[in-house]
């Protein structure tokens, strides 16, 4: 049995694909952990997901306006590098795994500083900071995109995104949401802390859209458009009204910003965290961002997406991440600067007009078989079987 150590953290994006490798790894009788910032999101996500964890400081990279590292930050950085390599010292694990983020910066320079073998997986289409700065002494990187900006070929191994591969039934994922059966499920994320836009503007937008009562009302005329070709078809009003309900995560930094705004709401709730899970599993069709773990979990679930990007993103790959999942008719996009547009131009609308026309059934169902093809099931598996042919 070998001990493989998890530097991850900050973001779910980092967290949840380190814990779908981790159990993967368990499962073939290895032992692993995580290692990550002392307080950070990954010392509760282990905590919950009964999987062991170290914290040690960390420092975030990101540069001020005169373009330098905060000198704080660098030092948090090389007190956490010195912390982790007196725990490996002590563990010897058998290869230290990095999923990028400044919080899984300090387990795996450590590592490096050791001889520990080390392994990166990198999720996006761009070497990230943090991986650049670890990628000449990796044994190898495990990626998500056929080809990586900054990445050489020769050390690049296409496994995937790791998510965690379980799907619920939708009645018991409902029951255990507390929602209720019969009614168009939207679930609002804006990834796993949440995001301040979507939180300010989706409760708004929707409560335009389905009114006091959340009914999608029989009245409006089904839309059928085709992402693909941008062909559209309109069928006459005349249909059934079909009621309406959000559970939308809001994170927990912004939970009594959004709840009271929606309390008064029977068909909206809002809470500061959902399981993951259940979430996918009882969502007709969701609201996100586009970061590659949200993508990823959505195409193994099969639900549509309505995205909005981060426009901040490093080099803006969320709307290149977006712009992926529209083409294969999987998503629609809308930018952030357009989601309070109110034009009726299929295609080219506000969120609003987005959710319409995602919200027919022949859309989704569409948009549903699209998602799934997208999926990439096995990808923990094939990660952690780069991971073993590299440990010592």
């Amino acid at each position: 049995m070998s001990l493989v150590v998890m530097a991850t953290g900050g973001t779910g994006g980092h967290i949840y694909p380190a814990v779908a490798t981790a159990r993967e790894l368990i499962r073939r009788g290895h032992s692993a952990m995580l290692l990550g910032q002392r307080g950070g999101m990954e010392e509760r996500v282990a905590a919950e997901q009964g999987l062991l964890f170290h914290g040690v400081d960390a420092g975030k990279l990101a540069r001020s306006g005169q373009g330098m590292a905060d000198p704080r930050e660098l030092l948090r950085a090389g007190q956490g590098v010195t912390q982790a390599r007196a725990l490996l010292q002590k563990l010897r694990p058998a290869a230290v795994v990095g999923y990028g983020g400044f919080a899984s910066l300090p387990g795996v320079l450590a590592a490096q500083s050791l001889r520990l073998p080390t392994v990166l997986h990198e999720q996006n289409a761009l070497l990230g900071l943090t991986q650049r700065l670890a990628v000449g002494r990796a044994q190898a990187v495990g990626t998500v995109y056929d080809t990586v900006r900054g990445l050489s070929p020769d050390k690049a191994t296409l496994v995937g995104m790791p998510v965690r591969e379980e799907r619920m039934d939708r009645a018991e994922a409902l029951e255990r949401l507390g929602l209720q059966p019969g009614r168009l499920t939207l679930l609002v994320m804006g990834g796993s802390q949440g995001s301040l836009f979507l939180n300010d503007n989706v409760p708004g937008v929707l409560r335009g859209l389905f009114g006091e009562a959340g009914v999608l009302g029989g009245e409006l005329p089904q839309i059928d458009f085709d992402f693909r070709s941008g062909d559209l078809s309109l069928t006459p009003a005349g249909g059934p009204a079909q009621a309406v309900q959000v559970l939308h995560a809001t994170g927990r930094r912004w939970l009594e910003r959004v709840g009271p705004a929606v309390q008064d709401w029977p068909w909206y709730r809002a809470t500061d965290y959902v399981d993951a899970v259940a979430a996918w599993s009882a969502a007709d069709l969701a609201i996100t961002r586009a970061g590659t773990s949200t993508l990823a979990e959505a195409a193994f679930h099969g639900v549509p997406l309505v995205m909005v990007p981060l426009p901040e993103s490093a080099e803006n790959h969320q709307l290149h991440n977006a712009q992926a999942v529209q083409l294969a008719g999987a998503g629609r996009l809308v930018e952030q600067r357009r989601v309070l547009d109110t034009g009726a131009q299929p295609g080219a609308g506000g969120l609003a007009q987005a959710v319409l026309e995602c919200a027919q059934p022949e859309t989704r169902a569409s948009m549903r078989s699209a998602a799934l093809a997208r999926a990439q099931p096995g990808a923990a598996a094939r990660f952690a079987d780069l991971i073993e042919t590299r440990l010592r």
